[in-house]
């Protein structure tokens, strides 16, 4: 085998995973783009991709995992540190010789009559000080394809990396794709991943979550930053001066409409503009001035197709236009497009749905075209939003982290919180009301820490502490505002009060305003809230009032009795390892709601 890199540790793992494996063959990832573009034509011989109109959808194709192989596993997602304890109550944990011992079994011989695909990848603009490195083999030309639009792959990061260990050891084996034998296994001591029997995105293209948080949130707890599951925002006013911050919600809450925000025509006008520089994760580090910088590890956007589209986020839908691999979306055969629910309503009549059979929209409205968990991996650089800085190796500077959930009457449309423990509080009880009866009953709340909840690659109260260690590092003038947000309160119809989508602008604006120390905010039981008046309504006649604004604003201390003891609750559950500064707001909390 040719090698790529001198680095003992690189070649002495892999000759130990090619005598595990058994390829026919082995293929290093350059990043050249004939090299990807000759392997996904291969990829089309075989059905493993379709190429789809190369007029209508430039570079783009179209493919499908096993229908047993649609979402990411939490249930079979394992962190495995020497002991349970070190995973803490919210991970699945496994004995890490154990695990080591059975997912070699299970890989062993694996890629007889296949091939082998090394992929040296950077997370992270290829040599920044933000900038982490993995190796991920797989015998997928899908994760290759995937991969290189999700990271900065190729021989460059091998150049970057030299003779370092710091780089992040990922084994992706589909084997048989067996789901009572899938498992996507966690090592943060050994910066190892494992992921077998799976062809499915989150579970596969082990930079994403697996690595860039799982992995990293490990890493950065030793290290002394950041890995959260936070999009990065660029706000423009008319000044031409740019604010960014960092904002963590659960699914279903909106977290890339706002990361590819559209402002309202009168801010438009005014000359505000918008800027992705992230759609899911930060990388955060204290910079040189004492400030907090995040990074987008990802190089491209895994997104949700269904519901995407002109209305509901144009940036998003343009970003797929070209260079895009779509997953389990249902297939046009009369133009050789996609579709998928909620793109338009037009669905098409001639088509396969997500699994291959034919589908005729205008009959077949018992099952759905595209599977509702289709993706779209696109790249960045299509955004018709994304920001200047995006490649920026420093990073961009952040001035607030934004947490925000789906709360119908508890939580107001935005607080601030009093200090950074107390915004750490906020973070680590962020929770969301079920929506959908699929999802058991509704309006059961799950607390979802930091948005974070599967994510985390250690203990979750010790992650707490990382983050109030952090804030200890801190000024307090330099250090990011912590706000809560809920676009969701409702009505006592049942009607949502907050308009939502572009609008969520006016909120941002306030919320910058409080970092540049431009407006009062009112103290609350729960935090500063804005005076009615500084939220800018204009142009929002007869959609929301002053008098609504206020009862957004509003604060029901019964509620929020209840919610204290469903935080006590939670935190019981968390053992001790939740820190005293926490239990102290939770206190101060109930002291002010009594």
């Amino acid at each position: 085998m040719e090698r790529l890199t001198t680095n003992p540790t690189i070649n002495a793992w892999l000759d130990e995973r090619i005598a595990l494996l058994c390829p026919d063959n082995i293929v290093w990832i350059t990043g050249e783009k004939a090299q990807l573009d000759a392997l996904k034509e291969e990829a089309c011989k075989t059905g493993e991709l379709i190429k789809l109109n190369q007029e209508l959808l430039p570079e783009c194709y179209l493919h499908r995992t096993a229908v047993n192989d649609v979402a990411r596993v939490e249930a079979r997602t394992f962190i495995c540190p020497p002991t349970k304890e070190e995973a803490g109550p919210l991970n699945n944990w496994m004995d890490p010789t154990e695990t080591y011992k059975m997912l070699d079994d299970i890989a062993r011989g694996s890629y007889k009559g296949r091939t082998m695909y090394i992929i040296p990848y950077s997370m992270g603009p290829i040599g920044s000080p933000l900038a982490k490195i993995g190796i991920e083999i797989t015998d997928s030309i899908y994760v290759v394809s995937n991969m290189a639009i999700m990271t900065r792959v190729g021989t460059k990061v091998l150049e970057v990396l030299g003779d370092s260990d710091d780089w992040v050891r990922g084994t992706h084996c589909k084997c048989d794709i067996d789901p009572e034998k899938r498992y996507i296994c966690q090592f943060p001591q050994d910066n190892a991943i494992y992921s077998v029997n799976s062809g499915y995105g989150g579970n596969v293209l082990l930079g994403k979550k697996c690595f860039a948080l799982r992995i990293a949130s490990y890493q950065a707890m030793k290290e002394g930053w950041q890995a959260e599951h936070m999009l990065i925002l660029g706000i423009e006013n008319p000044q031409g001066e740019t604010k960014y911050v960092c904002a963590a919600f659960p699914s279903a809450c909106g977290k890339t409409n706002l990361a590819m925000l559209i402002p309202p025509e009168g801010y438009k006008s005014k000359g505000y503009k918008v800027f992705t520089v992230g759609d899911d994760i930060s990388w955060i580090r204290k910079g040189a001035d004492g400030r907090l910088y995040a990074i987008n590890p990802e190089n491209g956007f895994f997104g949700v197709a269904p519901g995407t589209n002109d209305k509901s986020n144009p940036n998003a839908l343009a970003t797929t236009k070209r260079g895009t691999i779509f997953t389990n979306v249902c297939h046009n055969l009369d133009n050789n497009t996609v579709w998928w629910e909620g793109l338009d309503k037009n669905p098409p009549t001639n088509a396969n749905d997500w699994t291959g059979i034919p589908w005729n929209g205008a009959v077949d409205t018992d099952r759905p075209g595209a599977n509702p968990n289709s993706r779209f991996t696109a790249p960045a650089v299509n955004c018709p939003c994304l920001s200047p800085e995006f490649e920026n190796p420093q990073g961009v500077p952040i001035s607030a982290f934004i947490f925000g959930g789906r709360r119908a009457k508890l939580a107001p449309l935005v607080y601030q919180s009093r200090d950074w423990n107390h915004g750490v509080f906020i973070g680590s009880v962020l929770s969301s009301e079920t929506t959908a009866a699929a999802t058991g009953a509704v309006g059961v709340v799950r607390r979802d820490p930091m948005a974070m909840r599967p994510f985390i690659g250690y203990d979750c109260g010790t992650y707490f502490q990382h983050w109030l260690d952090i804030g200890k590092t801190l000024d307090p003038d330099k250090a990011p505002k912590i706000f809560n947000v809920n676009w969701f309160r409702k009505d006592d119809e049942g009607h949502f009060m907050w308009p939502g989508f572009g609008d969520n602008l006016r909120v941002l604006e306030w919320i910058i305003k409080r970092c540049e120390g431009e407006v009062d905010a009112v103290e609350t039981p729960i935090g500063f809230m804005p005076k009615p008046e500084d939220i800018n309504l204009e142009g929002l006649e007869g959609e929301v009032t002053l008098d609504s604004l206020k009862a957004m604003l509003s604060v029901d201390k019964d509620l929020w009795k209840e919610e204290a003891a469903g935080i006590e609750e939670f935190y019981q559950s968390l053992g001790n390892t939740v820190p005293k500064e926490l239990h102290d707001c939770l206190e101060t909390l109930k002291n002010n709601v009594q």
